[in-house]
């Protein structure tokens, strides 16, 4: 079933919520995979907002999951649970999990994992599957992006940003997106976006319908909520689709009309992807090997790596997140 295991891993645990000094350093029992599962030894684990969420206590991991943060992670099948088929051990793999990823073994049902693109580093592949996998179900399942459409991309230099830009851009939607500063405004052009405004001296609602001939844009991919709801909902064309994801800004909303959403005749979606089955994540998994893998594998698209740093140092990590002057994803590395 497997080589010679160790009995104990290096992880960060959250002993407490609080600031990015609650994430600390411990020593786990290295978990055994169940039916269905596969064992990872970690080279690396992407790190993102969810996790600054679930540290200051706001987002607790669903019945089941391991309590240690990371949702998402790269590195070599280690062993193998009952039932499991189409990978062996020492495969190359990166795996979308609901919590552990932060440490030098993580579980993850088999459904979710997929192989490490051809010609991409085995701890970059770190940084694929929660952003992909999120953008893959919100944006063309849920909004049902076509080609030809148009698309504003809040948060465009974030990694769900990146990630945005450059799938849709690719599959021949056209692409407009907010972010915070100059560079990284140039950041998303660079990826493949048309139109970037910053949002600290450009109101982005006039600048979307203009993009969308006058009429607006097809799909809004939302992570601020608040006050960008009922704007959201303004720029968006006859028969839009608003998917939202986050709520940087808060899920509330003081004064809001419906009507537009009758007269345009328009979605308002969402969802979360932690908690959602195996089933549903294996499908989602399926459906970017299919349609996004050879994207990745032809050099169309990567994850855009912004830093790096080791496990020990998850703290700086997250205050890095926090800070948002990254462009892109954040990467813990385990050495493994």
């Amino acid at each position: 079933m497997t080589d010679a295991l160790p009995a104990t891993m290096s992880c960060i645990e959250i002993p407490e919520p609080g600031g990015p000094e609650a994430l600390v350093p411990g020593t786990r029992p290295v978990p055994a995979p169940a039916a269905g599962e596969v064992l990872i030894k970690v080279a690396a684990a992407g790190v993102n907002r969810p996790d600054v969420i679930q540290r200051t206590g706001n987002y607790a991991p669903p019945p089941g999951a391991s309590d240690i943060p990371g949702l998402e992670v790269a590195g070599t099948v280690a062993a193998l649970g009952e039932g499991v088929d189409g990978w062996a051990v020492g495969d190359a793999v990166c795996a979308l999990v609901a919590g552990g990823g932060y440490a030098e073994y993580c579980v993850a049902p088999a459904p979710q994992c997929l192989p490490v693109p051809a010609g991409l580093e085995l701890t970059h592949a770190a940084g694929l599957p929660e952003t992909f996998f999120t953008v893959w179900t919100n944006v063309f399942e849920r909004a049902r992006l076509q080609p030809g459409e148009t698309i504003l991309i809040h948060g465009g230099s974030s990694g769900i940003g990146t990630t945005a830009v450059q799938i849709a851009s690719r599959l021949g939607s056209r692409v407009m997106v907010t972010a915070g500063s100059a560079e990284k405004c140039q950041a998303c052009l660079d990826l493949g976006a048309e139109r970037a405004v910053n949002y600290r001296d450009e109101d982005f609602e006039p600048a979307a319908k203009e993009f969308g001939g006058g009429k607006g844009v097809d799909v809004v991919l939302d992570m601020v909520g608040g006050d960008y709801i009922p704007r959201n909902i303004a720029c968006l064309a006859p028969e839009g689709r608003l998917a939202i994801i986050a709520f940087l800004h808060g899920p509330v909303v003081e004064k809001i009309s419906f009507l537009p959403i009758m007269l345009k005749r328009l979605t308002v979606t969402g969802s979360t992807l932690r908690p959602q089955p195996v089933a549903s994540k294996g499908r989602i998994a399926a459906a970017l090997r299919e349609r996004v893998w050879p994207l990745i594998e032809a050099g169309e698209i990567r994850p855009v790596v912004h830093a790096t740093f080791p496990l020990s140092q998850a703290a700086e990590a997250h205050r890095l997140m926090e800070s948002s002057t990254h462009v892109g994803k954040i990467l813990l590395l385990t050495g493994g």
